[in-house]
């Protein structure tokens, strides 16, 4: 193995997180928790703070996250907007009302909210945290109630200065978390006043044992207090994330719930309105009423103006908050051993080098570690091979480690370029199968580490075979182009990969991507490098959005990481694969405006969508230095592309007609959409 590769591997073995021990329930920080615990009970018996009336605002999303990894950014599903007045009174009631309430939906679906999912909370969950009307999770202990005091450990970290309404006040921060995992109990981070060590913010989330739903991934709960009057902390900002996924199936989708509430608009010891007492604790409107209060702007216009915040405060950074204090524990709620695949093409698809292929895998999670193995396995029916993989998963702290070996048939290229259904319908019914295959046999020992917020980085080394692969199966119709020899003997290589992720939701404004470098040595030595890049940004009445990609390879590079582009997925209005080398360029630029449409039902939870989208675009590539043996050629200059895209049925199904510009041709595209193809 070259220098460079020991390099990566010893820089790949920094990212596991130190080992020192935190400094566990020292004499010093034991007596600021007393505090903090005993301050609570002063301010229940406080006789100066008799009620208060406040104002609510808040949004509760629902969004849809998928795709291999589920790193991909969330999608917005549906929303609701709310507005609420709030009493609160000794000893401890509280009331409040929905006045105002208005919602949206961009994808389909039936979901129904928890009463308490639509409220705040008024007394910072008191002793015991209740969570869905204690459907999810029921009267775990608070670390600063008399009981919860003997139930955590308490670590001192830091003190540091916030910013509590108009105001910086200097904070002591305190890891909590349990003596006992297998307990139902938090695990977070307290934020106290250095004065009087009441609590200031609390961020935390669970042990398994806490969710009583077996669907429940985890809950991330942000509460921040403000401080009125130089004596009263009161509820100023409120965020909760609930994380759900199918208890049988390990699959890479998931639904998320998530509430975020601004507080203001304080009356102390306001009157509480007599009629209140034998209200619900979270009464008035029982569902949408748009007309019912006098909105200042569109639902529309508000989900995307709270879809920066929302996305910048992200649980992201909660989670990691919480998975470096749990170390190797487990913090998961769904059950260990499950039907595992990471797409619908991996159940079955079809391709011409292999047929039909069927696949089943399993996931096996340990009870109390942050341990998985991932067995999975296929079966071609045309080529009779068997291939699959063995992984084994490892979190520690926020690092996680992987070790897999196993059997796959890879695409040359770098990037999906159709939705793998639409490929398998493809490929056997019209003898059109968009792809090109290598069978790589495989070893590799990866690390995955975050470095901001939607920020990380990955390192993996390992060595790979790769061997030819030939046409083995026959289509309805038409004939399959033969597949191009792309064996290249074995190779230990490494990579390094930098992603920012994307923000999803429906923020207007982002820029995602990904740099990677790769070096390998073997039948030849190598370095390959490149870059993706999502950017969008509103454009008069619309917006822009740009899809980039580039990538450079030395001399030596194998045929199977070679670059093509051309045709559907790339380079509309040329052939499929017409181009490509050892160096390529391809962009897509498109202005994408939202045009009403009446919504068409289709059923009781879905219909067409109330608008579609019309998408003018421009592409371009160019590529350089073909690989000998393959049958993608240099571009001889740039190549570029124009036509016009719609994208129907809210936003799923994606028509795509355009023409090459330099002796191309007219070409038209029906596909899912690009979001959804990883899980396809």
């Amino acid at each position: 193995m070259p220098l460079r590769l020991w390099v990566l591997s010893a820089v790949m073995c920094s990212l596991a997180p130190s080992l020192a021990a935190q400094q566990w329930n020292s004499p010093e920080v034991l007596a600021l928790v007393s505090r903090g615990a005993a301050r609570r009970q002063q301010v229940e018996a406080d006789t100066t703070l008799q009620s208060y009336r406040a104002e609510a605002h808040g949004f509760v999303l629902f969004l849809a996250q998928v795709g291999s990894g589920l790193t991909e950014p969330p999608r917005l599903v549906k929303a609701d907007e709310l507005q609420l007045e709030v009493y609160w009174r000794v000893p401890g009631i509280s009331k409040q009302t929905i006045l105002g309430w208005r919602d949206g939906t961009w994808l389909p679906t039936d979901i129904n909210y928890h009463r308490d999912h639509l409220g705040v909370v008024t007394n910072n969950y008191g002793n015991r945290i209740r969570i869905g009307e204690g459907d999810e999770v029921r009267d775990v202990l608070h670390p600063l109630s008399p009981q919860g005091l003997a139930a955590y450990d308490f670590a001192l970290e830091d003190s540091l200065a916030l910013s509590a309404n108009t105001r910086t006040v200097r904070v002591y921060k305190v890891a909590v978390r349990p003596k006992s995992f297998t307990q139902p109990l938090v695990i977070g981070t307290l934020y106290l006043d250095v004065e009087t060590a009441e609590v200031v913010q609390f961020r935390f989330s669970f042990t398994p044992s806490a969710y009583l739903d077996a669907q429940l991934e985890d809950i991330s709960i942000v509460l921040e207090n403000a401080l009125y009057e130089g004596r009263y902390w009161l509820p100023e900002r409120q965020e909760i994330e609930i994380r759900r996924r199918t208890t049988w199936l390990d699959f890479p989708a998931r639904g998320i719930i998530r509430g975020r509430w601004e507080v203001g608009g304080y009356t102390l010891n306001a009157e509480f309105p007599p009629p209140l007492y034998a209200a619900p604790p979270i009464g008035g409107l029982r569902k949408p009423a748009p007309d019912a209060t006098a909105w200042p702007e569109s639902l529309d216009d508000a989900v995307a103006a709270v879809a920066e915040p929302v996305n910048r405060q992200d649980m992201m950074a909660l989670r990691q908050q919480v998975e470096r204090i749990a170390g190797d524990r487990a913090l998961s709620g769904l059950r260990g051993t499950r039907i595992a695949s990471n797409a619908i093409s991996e159940l079955a698809h079809i391709n011409r080098v292999q047929g039909l292929t069927l696949g089943f895998g399993m996931t096996f999670q340990a009870a109390e570690r942050r341990v998985a193995v991932r067995p999975y396995a296929a079966y071609g029916t045309s080529d009779g091979r068997l291939f699959g993989r063995l992984v084994v998963e490892a979190g520690l702290g926020t690092t996680t480690l992987s070790l897999g070996a196993g059997r796959r048939v890879q695409d040359v290229s770098d990037f999906l370029i159709t939705a793998p259904v639409v490929n398998s319908l493809t490929s056997q019914e019209t003898g059109q199968d968009y792809g090109d295959y290598a069978l790589v046999d495989w070893l590799s020992l990866g690390a995955r580490r975050p470095l901001a917020d939607r920020t990380a980085l990955t390192l993996s080394v390992g060595v790979e075979e790769s061997h030819d692969m030939a046409v083995a199966a026959t289509p309805a119709r038409g004939t399959y182009r033969p597949n191009p020899a792309l064996g290249a003997g074995s190779y230990a290589r490494g990579t390094v990969a930098l992603t920012r992720e994307a923000t999803g939701m429906a923020a207007r404004k982002d820029l995602s991507g990904q740099l990677l470098l790769e070096g390998g040595t073997g039948p030849t030595d190598y370095l390959r490098a490149t870059a993706a890049i999502r950017w969008q940004t509103q454009l008069g009445a619309g917006g822009l959005r740009v899809l980039a990609y580039g990538g450079v390879g030395g001399d030596g590079m194998p045929a199977y990481r070679s670059f093509v582009m051309g045709g559907r997925g790339s380079l509309v209005g040329y052939s499929f694969r017409e181009f490509g080398g050892r160096s390529l360029a391809v962009a897509h630029a498109e202005w994408r405006f939202q045009v009403p449409a009446p919504a068409i039902p289709l059923g009781s939870f879905a219909n067409t969508g109330r608008t579609f989208v019309l998408a003018p675009f421009i592409g371009a590539g160019w590529s350089e230095r073909a690989v000998a043996g393959t049958p993608w050629a240099a571009s001889d200059g740039l190549r570029s592309t124009a036509g016009l895209a719609t994208e129907w049925f809210m936003g799923l199904i994606r028509l795509e007609a355009g023409y090459g510009l330099r002796d191309g041709l007219f070409e038209v595209t029906v596909d899912v959409t690009r979001e959804w193809w990883n899980i396809l």
